[in-house]
């Protein structure tokens, strides 16, 4: 039968073991104690450390909870003692600052290890009064072991004499030389040449630490080890990785685009002309590729810029994917992007860059659940041919890429000496357009559109032309884009609308009351005050809404948010009519249609003037719209064939040359008011 002893008397018994085991160090004049590592106690003390640390007996030192109001720094600094202990007999000698009952008393230590019964590491501590001390220096002492920075004396090899405990944390090792725990060996070597030839160094350096490799700011000086008085180095190391990345991520932020993570213009112009110096002493001729989007806008005003950013985003991954790893790729702002290719044969080598990249991009890509097709427009410059610094080649590639946006877009068009002049003549004609408009030059045009069954007009559409005292008479593809570009698309577009509205009213009045539809740009759909500006318009007018027709292309029925509907149904409350132009060509469905009042489907030329083999759609876009009670109308009838075909499939409307050109006022009032047309 067992007899297990009450705590008390097991205490007791276990205290007396203990004596028994270390009696022989009450003998000692100097204090003299066993740390217990595990349990933040002390295991043992004799009479000198029981008076030191004012303890009323060995049972009751050996109680207090020596953890319970002790430091951070101190706890890592024995957590090191403790890591030393089990690796390598180390010995440490230190002057420590303790505090019995609140007292300061200064002690030089003596540190071992010492194994327990059990086998725990505990630690041997021995200390002798530093009666001689000055306050000064006890404070230094202690200031040495809570500061954060890391303090390590070396012998001349590089060998570690002492370090304090935040340098002892932070080494992989306790042997660990200087040049080991420098990363960089010929970064190492220039710091020693540094404190060789200066007495003093100071670098910033990536070093070796226990969490890995760190960045940390290094200062040393010579100075002599106060034990031997040999020559020593005392360097001292500051943690700065999160300034070191915090300067490393605004130096990218700085030379590269936040939303595409392609170098930015800053970069171009910093860093491509040392490239182009390496390319000129390499022998090699190079080319800079302006890219553009094309209709990027659109994308923008249909579907949002949240799809536009996501376009942009895969834009600039395909074109990393496209090039060679010795090209480089940058986003310049917007939807362009810029590359730098270097070649013996330049030109061949553009051709082959050319058909990478139209290639990657004209890839269709699904945003907010709608397939989009964008695809590029390339000016290129080369290099020494059309300038020696990037300034001059990105000007020059600019002007190429503009001359091939000319040319009808998804083109590439290199750098001509002329296209300075074309460019300076497309600013002079932004220039002009605006004196236009302040001089009330535009002019509507109509094109009448026709009933199949009675031949007869009924309506017709509204055509803007630019009459120029000095240019003539100037179709809109030769203006309508530099209005748009140039934000002048909005008070032109509302004086057409007035204009119009003003018209209908008066041909009425006298006997040709006509449905008129006006074209809306993407540019105009989307802007913030486009239906104030409508309003606006009739009142100025005296409109009749319910004789007015709004067109619009399906590309602006792609946004993902409500705003076309509720443009659409905000028209449709003032009384005007939706018409739905050049159906067939772009993104959408049949089916779609049916989220917006649409009145009027009008069917892409195209269709019409087809072989019967491209026919059979046409046919479907009809039937469905039968379906859906929409009015039909189809564009660019020029001969019976067709309106024989068109006839045939019961479309309500045309509208094309076999009928007539876009006239003046005058002119469509002379011809058609009260007049049939003629078979």
């Amino acid at each position: 039968m067992s007899h297990t002893l009450p705590p008390a008397e097991a205490g007791a018994v276990e205290l007396a073991r203990r004596s028994a085991r270390y009696g022989a160090l009450d003998l000692v004049l100097q204090p003299v104690w066993i740390y217990d590592f595990d349990r933040r106690r002390v295991h043992w003390a004799n009479a000198a450390a029981l008076k030191m640390w004012k303890a009323e007996s060995l049972r009751e030192l050996c109680r207090r909870d020596m953890g319970a109001d002790m430091s951070a720094t101190v706890a890592r600094r024995l957590a090191q003692y403790q890591a030393d202990f089990i690796t390598h007999a180390a010995v440490f000698n230190e002057r420590w600052t303790l505090y019995p009952g609140g007292t300061p008393v200064v002690l030089n230590l003596t540190y071992s290890g010492h194994r327990l019964d059990d086998g725990r590491m505990a630690m041997l501590s021995q200390g002798k009064p530093a009666l001689d001390e000055l306050p000064e220096s006890t404070r230094s002492v202690e200031a040495l072991l809570h500061t954060a920075v890391m303090i390590t004396l070396y012998d001349l090899s590089g060998a570690p004499l002492y370090r304090n405990p935040a340098a002892r944390a932070s080494v992989r090792s306790p042997g660990e030389t200087l040049r080991e725990r420098i990363v960089d060996p010929a970064s190492g070597e220039r710091f020693m040449a540094a404190l060789a030839h200066e007495q003093a160094a100071n670098f910033t350096l990536a070093v070796h630490t226990a969490q890995g490799e760190r960045w940390h700011e290094m200062s040393a000086r010579h100075c002599h080890d106060a034990v031997t008085g040999h020559d020593a180095v005392l360097v001292s190391e500051a943690d700065v990785s999160a300034l070191k990345h915090t300067e490393a991520q605004a130096s990218f932020q700085a030379l590269h685009d936040a939303l595409t993570g392609l170098p930015n213009r800053a970069h171009v112009m910093e860093r491509f002309a040392q490239a182009l110096a390496d390319i000129r002493d390499a022998g090699m001729a190079a080319a800079l590729i302006f890219i553009d989007l094309d209709h990027f806008k659109d994308v923008n005003d249909t579907l949002g810029h949240a799809a536009g950013d996501e376009l942009l985003v895969h834009v600039a991954r395909r074109l990393r994917n496209a090039i060679r790893s010795s090209d480089q790729v940058a986003r310049l702002g917007g939807d362009e992007f810029l590359i730098l290719v270097a070649s013996k044969d330049i030109v061949g080598e553009v051709e082959r860059v050319r058909q990478r990249i139209s290639q990657a991009i004209a890839q269709p890509l699904s945003l907010s659940g709608t397939e989009v097709r964008v695809t590029p427009t390339l000016g290129v410059s080369l290099y020494p041919r059309d300038g020696l610094d990037v300034e001059t080649l990105l000007r020059n590639a600019d002007l190429a890429m503009y001359c091939a946006k000319e040319r009808g877009r998804n083109d590439m068009a290199y750098y001509e000496e002329g296209l300075a002049v074309a460019m300076r003549q497309r600013t002079s004609l932004e220039a002009d357009l605006r004196h236009a408009l302040e001089r009330d030059e535009f002019e509507v045009f109509y094109q009448p559109r026709v009933c199949v069954h009675t031949r007869r007009v009924v309506g017709a559409e509204a055509l803007l032309r630019w009459r120029s005292p000095e240019r003539g008479l100037v179709m809109p593809d030769d203006f309508i884009p530099v209005c748009e570009s140039s934000g002048l698309i909005m008070p032109i577009g509302l004086r057409v609308f007035e204009q119009v509205a003003r018209q209908q009213a008066e041909w009425a009045a006298r006997g040709l009351d006509l449905q008129i539809s006006v074209n809306l740009s993407p540019r105009q759909f989307s802007h913030p005050g486009l239906l104030d500006g409508i309003r606006a318009a009739l009142r100025v007018a005296a409109g009749r809404p319910a004789r007015l027709e709004i067109e619009i292309t399906e590309s602006m029925l792609l946004a993902r948010d409500e705003r076309p509907r509720e443009v659409l149904d905000a028209f449709e409350a003032m009384g005007m009519s939706i018409a739905l132009d050049d159906f067939g060509t772009g993104y959408s469905n049949l089916a779609a249609l049916q989220r917006y009042p649409i009145h009027t489907v009008k069917i892409d030329k195209t269709f019409i003037q087809g072989l019967d083999t491209d026919r059979p759609l046409a046919d479907m876009i009809v039937s469905m719209c039968r379906l859906m009670r929409l009015t039909v109308v189809a564009e660019g009838v020029e001969t019976c064939d067709q309106l024989d075909w068109i006839a045939g499939r019961a479309i309500d409307q045309y509208q094309g040359f076999l009928c007539a050109r876009a006239l003046p006022a005058a002119a469509f009032e002379a011809r058609f008011i009260d007049e049939p047309l003629a078979a």
